[in-house]
């Protein structure tokens, strides 16, 4: 990804520690934060200073690196944050290479290009649903902060944007976390053109015919093809269908978990109230109001017309 022009990630490994992006920080400051053990990974992790099922799954792999009993860091990482696949696929990976004698760096290193590729590969076949003048809805962030480069629901915009097509974007906030301002961010560095709207202003622009495609990215998707992502990615699908505009969710081998045949089995993750009590460093709700904050929703299959896999556009998983 662009960052002030120059070729980044959103997070590498050197000089014996994870640095990663901020993300708590975007879009008003860019900083590092930088792991040295594994406990300042699971921080990281659940603290959102990482965030985004791919790159959630690289940084626990590195942070494995980082511990210095195996079993205890996968136990402690796996306890990070419990809905998306790749957290535990990677953690899985390791766990499997460096029992069979892989050094545990090379490994982590190897999975970091694994999902590289993936995402680039999404990106190749993504774009060809990329029309010139068309205007494309995603929600969340699903860009490169959250795959360490290209990203899922993203990749396939770069790709297109660097072949010369000319679209928009409209961007969901999504709240409670706004990360939508991330997108945006992301969007603004690559010279892409956008909107940020309020994450329940997406079904207007639909029902006015401003919306011609919606991509979405994926924290898990059960053997069926049911979806887990972002709270209100159901309500996007299920207004997409109602108004006859596709519905794409762009997701690497990594996030499908074979294990679970529908997403009634996934785990719903339920974050602190204090993501929807306060905002960038200030209070916007008094303590007595009582809030529920489920940080990601179910769409079920029937409302998704297709999935952009790092093996093709696929109308199954």
């Amino acid at each position: 990804m662009l960052v002030d022009g120059e070729e980044r990630k959103s997070l590498w490994f050197e000089e014996n520690a994870l640095h990663l992006i901020d993300q708590r920080k975007l879009p008003f400051e860019y900083e590092i934060f930088v792991a040295r053990n594994v406990e300042e990974v699971a921080f990281a992790i659940e603290n959102m200073v990482v965030r985004g099922a791919p790159a959630i799954g690289v940084a626990a792999a590195y942070g494995v690196v980082l511990g210095k009993d195996l079993d205890e860091s996968i136990e402690r990482l796996k306890k990070t944050r419990p809905t998306a696949n790749d957290l535990f696929y990677a953690l899985d990976y390791m766990k499997k290479e460096i029992e069979n004698g892989r050094d545990a760096l090379n490994a982590a290193m190897d999975y970091e290009k694994r999902i590289l590729r993936s995402c680039k590969k999404i990106g190749e076949y993504g774009e060809k649903l990329i029309e010139d003048g068309a205007s494309i809805l995603t929600h969340c962030n699903a860009g490169a902060l959250a795959t360490i480069d290209y990203g899922t629901a993203l990749a396939p915009l770069r790709e297109a944007h660097r072949r010369g097509k000319k679209f928009f974007v409209y961007v969901d906030e999504t709240r409670p976390r706004m990360q939508g301002a991330l997108t945006a961010w992301e969007l603004q560095q690559e010279g892409i053109d956008y909107c940020l709207i309020a994450d329940n202003a997406a079904g207007y622009y639909m029902s006015k015919g401003e919306i011609d495609l919606v991509i979405v990215g994926a924290d898990r998707i059960a053997s069926n093809g049911d979806v887990a992502n972002k709270i209100g990615t159901y309500e996007k699908a299920v207004i997409a269908k109602e108004n006859n505009i596709p519905f794409y969710v762009a997701a690497p081998a990594s996030t499908i978990d074979r294990s679970i045949k529908s997403g009634m089995e996934i785990v719903i993750e339920e974050r602190g109230e204090e993501e929807l009590k306060e905002k960038w460093g200030c209070r916007i709700l008094p303590d007595w109001i009582k809030v529920k904050n489920p940080a990601f929703d179910i769409t079920p299959s029937k409302y998704i017309t297709g999935y952009i896999t790092d093996e093709g556009i696929k109308k199954e998983i």
